[in-house]
């Protein structure tokens, strides 16, 4: 798959278009952010107006690697740098005690940070470039389907966000794992392509969902990721009984039955799910079934997007 790569002068006018306070479409290799300065209030806050976000949701801060973390954390735990040098740059989260100097509206209120340090090279460009952290949630609004194209990112926000960076299809596809190293044991709030066994092998035994005291974390909402047509999760059998309404399968689409069909290796399916989603989304049908996922641990990922995509919108968050 060929990665668009942008131009000097679109770099430029992207980092211009920070420095003004401004937010702009940026490529990961997880989904595309809608990026702005972590920085500044007027700028986070042009990131809520965006997404319709409620102002208790926390924001993720991308940020060039381990070098940074102690401008935005403190007591950073040996853990966080053990998990920094095994998986980053790449698609896992750290949940670590807030610095003093960061935006009340980046943490939702409360004593804890986000921060990640993104594989993309583009995103990387741009923020070494820029020179301290980006506050960067998925470029879509608040509880839809996440872009994973530029394309997605202009679809959605048309010229409210005049620069789109196209850095090509995300390799991964859905969000980062987000683990919460301010808990003990340490908890894996959202899942993703770095598994809990993953972290465990660097760090010891961990947790997998939020506890009772665990921090609000992005992408932990009952209803997410979700299309405007309701989605609903059905067997392969059940498929056949709603031949009338468009599917999401793995593998091959049963007989007479309409609409798209994605990998049975839960990686691939991953990178495709949200545009599947998209296309199917705009059809105009009455549902969408998708094909429930194998229950193991490959695919504890995708499952979890999709039960939240299935989910009723105005869901309490869990």
């Amino acid at each position: 798959m060929m990665q668009a790569t942008p131009t000097p002068t679109e770099l430029q006018t992207a980092i211009a278009a920070l420095r003004s306070g401004q937010a702009i479409g940026l490529p990961t290799e997880t989904v595309y952010g809608l990026a702005a300065d972590a920085e500044n209030p007027a700028a986070v806050a042009r990131i809520f107006s965006l997404k319709q976000r409620p102002a208790d949701h926390p924001l993720i801060v991308h940020i060039a690697g381990a070098g940074q973390l102690g401008r935005y954390a403190r007591e950073i735990p040996e853990s966080a740098y053990l998990l920094a040098d095994a998986f980053w740059p790449g698609p896992l989260t750290l949940i670590l005690k807030r610095g003093a100097a960061v935006l009340d509206a980046i943490t939702g209120g409360q004593d804890s940070i986000g921060l990640r340090a993104p594989a993309h090279p583009v995103a990387r460009a741009v923020i070494e470039t820029f020179g301290h952290g980006l506050a960067a949630p998925s470029a879509n609004r608040f509880g839809r389907i996440s872009p994973t194209r530029a394309a997605h990112v202009q679809e959605e926000f048309g010229d409210a966000v005049p620069v789109v960076l196209d850095g090509g299809d995300c390799q991964i596809g859905i969000e980062s794992t987000i683990v919460d190293l301010t808990a003990s044991p340490p908890r894996v709030l959202r899942p993703g392509r770095i598994h809990p066994e993953d972290i465990a092998s660097i760090i010891g035994p961990v947790a997998v969902g939020a506890g009772d005291s665990s921090p609000r974390a992005s992408g932990n909402l009952e209803s997410h990721y979700a299309p405007v047509t309701p989605l609903h999760l059905v067997s392969r059998e059940e498929l056949a009984g709603n031949r009338d309404q468009p599917a999401l399968t793995i593998g091959a689409l049963p007989d007479n039955v309409n609409g798209i069909a994605l990998a049975v290796e839960p990686k691939a399916y991953a990178r495709e799910l949200y545009a599947a989603l998209r296309e199917l989304d705009r059809i105009g049908a009455r549902r969408i079934n998708a094909e429930l996922p194998p229950d193991n641990e490959e695919w504890r990922a995708v499952n979890d997007r999709l039960r939240r995509a299935a989910s009723p919108a105005g869901s309490a968050p869990h």
